[in-house]
C-alpha cells in the first residue's frame, strides 16, 4: 500500500459525507461516486493525487477503454472524479483539477429495453396466494410499472407518501427532489393488499413502505433478486430489473399518449433530453409494426 493511501481515504470519506449532506445526493448515488473515485485511487497509485496533471488522466480514460469500458460508464467517471476534484480545491487546498475539459471518448447509444405490453402484464399479475412476501412484490412490481419509479426512489418509500384519494404517491428522486407521481388502479389495489398484511411483517415504528424477512427496510439488491426469480417464474425470456419496469412504463405511456412532457415529469428527469431516448424506442416499435403490417413496406424476394 502505498503513503498516499490512508490519506486518500480519509478524503473520500469527508467527500461522501459533502455529497450526502450538502448535495442531498441517496447513499446509493454517493456509492457509486465512492466507486468510481477508489479507481482512480488504483489508477493513480503511486503518484499523489494533488501531482496528477490532465494526460495522466487521459492516460486512465484510455487504459480503462482499453479494457473495455463504454464512452457511457467512462463518461461517468469522468464526472465523478470532476466533481471530486472540485471538492479538492474547495476545502482541501488542491490547486487545479486535472479532469476539466476533459471528455469520455464516444460510444454507440443504446437504447433501454422495455418489455412488450403482454410481458408487463404478466409481469406484474403474480399469484398472490404464494404468501406474504408474494403479496408484497406485486405491489412493488405494479408500483414500478404504474408510476415510472427508479429502484432506489421504491425502496426509500414510506408508508405515509401513498395517497390513495387522489391516486397519487409522493416520492423523492434525485437531488431530494420531490414530485407527485399518478397510481393507476392496479396498483392501488395491490398496494392496499400489501398494506392490510404489511404489519405482519413490518417491525414496530418502521415507516419503510416495502420491508424484507426481518421487518425492516427492503434494500436494492433484494428487489433486483425477487424481480429476477419471478421474471424466470412468469416466462419472460428478457432479463427483469426494476429499471426495465420503468422503461416499459415510459415507453408504453409515451406510445399511448405521445405526451413527452408529461413522461418527463413522472419519470422524474431534468432534462426533456433524456426523456427524449424513449421517442427514438417508440419509433423503433412503430417501425417493426409497420414492416410487419404495411403491404409495400418490404422488399419483394
Amino acid at each position: 500500500m502505498s503513503d498516499a493511501a490512508q490519506p486518500n481515504q480519509d478524503t473520500l470519506h469527508g467527500f461522501l459525507a459533502h455529497l450526502r449532506n450538502e448535495r442531498r445526493y441517496s447513499p446509493l448515488t454517493a456509492e457509486n461516486y465512492a466507486r468510481d473515485i477508489r479507481r482512480l485511487f488504483e489508477l493513480a497509485d503511486p503518484t499523489p493525487l494533488g501531482e496528477l496533471e490532465s494526460h495522466h488522466i487521459r492516460r486512465f480514460i484510455a487504459q480503462l477503454h482499453g479494457q473495455g469500458l463504454g464512452g457511457k460508464s467512462l463518461a461517468r467517471m469522468l464526472s465523478a472524479w470532476r466533481s471530486f476534484y472540485a471538492y479538492l480545491m474547495r476545502d482541501h487546498q488542491c490547486k487545479n483539477n486535472p479532469c476539466a475539459g476533459l471528455r469520455a471518448p464516444k460510444s454507440a447509444r443504446n437504447l433501454p429495453q422495455a418489455l412488450s405490453p403482454d410481458e408487463a402484464v404478466r409481469m406484474v399479475e403474480l399469484p398472490t396466494a404464494d404468501g406474504l412476501l408474494a403479496v408484497r412484490d406485486k405491489a412493488m412490481f405494479e408500483l414500478f410499472y404504474s408510476s415510472g419509479l427508479r429502484l432506489a426512489e421504491l425502496v426509500g418509500l414510506d408508508a405515509a407518501a401513498l395517497d390513495f384519494n387522489d391516486a397519487a404517491v409522493r416520492v423523492t428522486g434525485k437531488g431530494s427532489k420531490t414530485r407527485i407521481v399518478p397510481l393507476g388502479s392496479y396498483a392501488i389495489a395491490a398496494l392496499q393488499a400489501w398494506l392490510a398484511v404489511r404489519g405482519h411483517a413490518a417491525k414496530p415504528n418502521e415507516d419503510a413502505l416495502f420491508v424484507n424477512r426481518n421487518g425492516q427496510r427492503i434494500s436494492p439488491r433484494a428487489v433486483q433478486l425477487r424481480m429476477k426469480e419471478w421474471g424466470i417464474k412468469q416466462g419472460i425470456t428478457s432479463n427483469v430489473h426494476p429499471h426495465l419496469l420503468r422503461h416499459s412504463f415510459a415507453t408504453h405511456v409515451l406510445q399511448s399518449s405521445g405526451d413527452l412532457r408529461a413522461v418527463q415529469e413522472m419519470l422524474g428527469h431534468a432534462s426533456i433530453s433524456t426523456t427524449q431516448v424513449y421517442t427514438h424506442l417508440d419509433f423503433q416499435y412503430l417501425s417493426k409494426i409497420y414492416d410487419a403490417a404495411h403491404p409495400r413496406a418490404k422488399k419483394k424476394t
